[in-house]
Parts: C-alpha cells; structure tokens; sequence
C-alpha cells in the first residue's frame, strides 16, 4: 500500500500528498469514499475526470486544479478540453479567476510537453 501511496503522491498537492503519506488510513477511507461518488450514477470516467477539474476550478484551488489536469493528461485527455473548462468558469466565477486557472492548467500542459518535468 505504501508504493501505492508513493506513486499515487506524485499527482497531489503537496498537502494532501502529506496526509497520504502520513496517515495512509485516513488517505485510504477518503479515497474509498470518492470512488463510491464517482461510481453511484452513470458519468463516465472522462465526464467525471472534466468534472474534477472544473470543481477545483470552481474552488479556486492551484494545487487541486494542477493535479487534476495531471490526472486528465495522464488518461489521455485533450489539452484543449482542459482549457475549456476553465473558459467556461468565466460567466459563473468571473474572468480574473478564470484566467488563473488557465494558466494553471498551461502549467501542466507545458509540464507534460517537456517531458513531464515537475512544475
């Protein structure tokens, strides 16, 4: 469990790669949690992975928006479709916050495109 945990620290902030590494059980509970979310109606994994992101956008949370756009890359998902997500955060949490989301999603995408360098 611990690799898991290791491997899995890789795609989240720092603070909650923190608790994931400190205290696995509580890590292990939250995740069984969200998989109980994700799989209770009929999204798929791509809507749900869009989702995601577009929630820690909403949120305003860089480490939260860095690691899902990691996750969606990771799954294969078009760079182009992360970068709607944030333009479509402009009527509902407004253009400034918009605007840093994006660049923290280019963030990534750049990341990704240099090799996944961590940014």
């Amino acid at each position: 469990m611990l690799n898991e945990v290791l491997v899995m620290t890789n795609y989240l902030p720092s603070g909650a790669g923190y608790l994931a590494e400190t205290y696995p059980e509580i890590w292990e509970a939250y995740e069984q949690l969200g998989e109980a979310c994700a799989n209770v109606g009929p999204l798929d994994p791509h809507a749900r992975r869009l989702i995601k992101l577009a929630l820690a956008v909403a949120s305003r949370s860089e480490g939260a928006t860095h690691s899902h756009a990691r996750r969606a890359l990771a799954e294969g998902l078009d760079p182009e479709e992360l970068r709607q997500v944030a333009l479509m955060a402009i009527p509902t949490i407004g253009l400034p916050q918009s605007v840093a989301a994006l660049t923290w999603i280019e963030d990534i995408i750049e990341e990704q495109e240099d090799g996944g360098a961590d940014a």
